[in-house]
């Protein structure tokens, strides 16, 4: 592996470059890995808040109240940690570089698509095509 070019601060991907350069690459890299720490400080705070809350409430709602607000947690963090499968295996993607690029098609992804969404895997006509499939196939 060749090491990681150094990005300016300012640095935004551009359609005027060649697409998924080193630079591009080292951006999304960049981004995913900071997104996969956000997640990871977030849900070390969840399990200290969850540690340190006290289910034994006396009265019967307050009780209810912090079991409904350690269930809709635990929800949260769940979904996150799907989220830190896509985002390592994103990771994965820049490093064969395969990142970018359309499991189903081949075709570039939009780097606004891959800017909104960094782990995004189809380009969005075939995510359209696969979420029509879906309604069409659920509504039966």
């Amino acid at each position: 592996m060749s090491a990681s070019p150094l990005l300016p601060p300012d640095y935004r991907p551009s359609e005027d470059e060649p697409f998924m350069n080193p630079m591009q690459r080292e951006y999304f890299r960049q981004k995913l890995l900071r997104w996969r720490q956000e997640i990871l400080v977030e849900a070390g705070q969840t399990l200290d808040h969850l540690s340190k809350e006290n289910l034994q409430q006396p009265d019967m709602a307050d009780r209810a109240s912090l079991e409904t607000e350690h269930a809709l947690e635990l929800r949260t963090r769940d979904r996150e940690r799907k989220l830190l499968a896509k985002i390592d295996s994103a990771l994965e993607r820049i490093d064969d570089d395969s990142y970018g690029y359309c499991e189903e098609t081949g075709e570039q992804i939009s780097l606004r698509r891959l800017e909104a969404r960094p782990i995004a895997t189809l380009s969005l006509e075939a995510q359209e095509r696969h979420e029509r499939m879906e309604r069409t196939h659920r509504d039966d």
